[in-house]
């Protein structure tokens, strides 16, 4: 079959050929771990407290890494004490334990999500305090 008999077929085409190209992948950092820095934004929350402190520690130059790593140690930190503290309290503190612990749960994921997706999310008063750290 000729273009001349199916004039819309080279429409066709170029759409096609539209669909297929992708948006380039964004382009990462790589750390002194030899890691991308959102894979190492998102490992520094994986264990909290933990793997914040190693990566602090591992990672020298790379300030979207040892800003994750802090604020990971600060937000593991505040929860481990509020933990600790609504444990003491009876009743009261149990319930508010309660509260706490879910929404912990669901942060801890927000926060390995946006460092993967290399994002500079900050919580508003532990992401200004590890960004004033890694300046």
């Amino acid at each position: 079959m000729d273009e001349k008999d199916n004039p819309g077929m080279e429409e066709e085409q170029t759409e096609e050929e539209g669909a297929k190209e992708t948006l380039p992948e964004p382009q990462y950092a790589k750390t002194s771990t030899g890691l991308e820095e959102n894979v190492a934004g998102l490992l520094c929350y994986v264990f909290g407290l933990i793997t914040g402190v190693i990566f602090l520690v591992l990672e020298k130059e790379n300030r979207f890494v040892r800003f994750h790593a802090l604020q990971s140690i600060f937000i593991s930190a505040t929860l481990l004490v509020l933990n600790v503290f609504f444990t003491v309290i009876p009743v009261f503190g149990w319930i508010l334990n309660l509260i706490v612990a879910p929404i912990g749960f669901v942060l801890w994921i927000i926060l390995m999500v946006k460092a993967y997706q290399g994002q500079w999310f900050k919580l508003p008063v532990l992401g200004d305090l590890a960004e004033k750290k890694t300046n």
